[in-house]
């Protein structure tokens, strides 16, 4: 019923910058909380940053100051800029958003993941 679908993952040197988009479609009333979330090998999936639909947002501590998410909700997108990329920054990113589907209730959603690989 929703899709989530990501994109701006690839290659960036360290210290480098890439733009990550996420864009989600079907049959949405309305969106809750949006949040990028990451995957490195051997690594459990961690939250790298979230926003509230009222504009509110939450880092984790190791991307503070580097990375910035916004949205903008009336194309259902959330984006994740990264700034000054570290070489520990490199993992699967996952787009995550509750969603209140129409006629339902609210669901959460994943998107299919896009690599970021941050190397020399």
């Amino acid at each position: 019923q929703v899709q989530l679908v990501e994109s701006g993952g690839g290659l960036v040197q360290p210290g480098g910058s890439l733009r990550l988009s996420c864009a989600a479609s079907g049959r949405i009333y309305n969106i809750n909380d949006m949040g990028w979330y990451r995957e490195a090998p051997g690594k459990q999936r961690e939250l790298v940053a979230a926003i509230t639909s009222g504009g509110s947002t939450n880092y984790a501590d190791s991307v503070k100051g580097r990375f910035t998410i916004s949205r903008d909700n009336a194309k259902n997108t959330v984006y994740l800029q990264m700034n000054n990329a570290k070489p520990e920054d490199t993992a699967v990113y996952y787009c995550n958003a509750d969603v209140l589907v129409v006629g339902s209730y609210p669901h959460d959603y994943w998107g299919q993941g896009t690599q970021v690989t941050v190397s020399s």
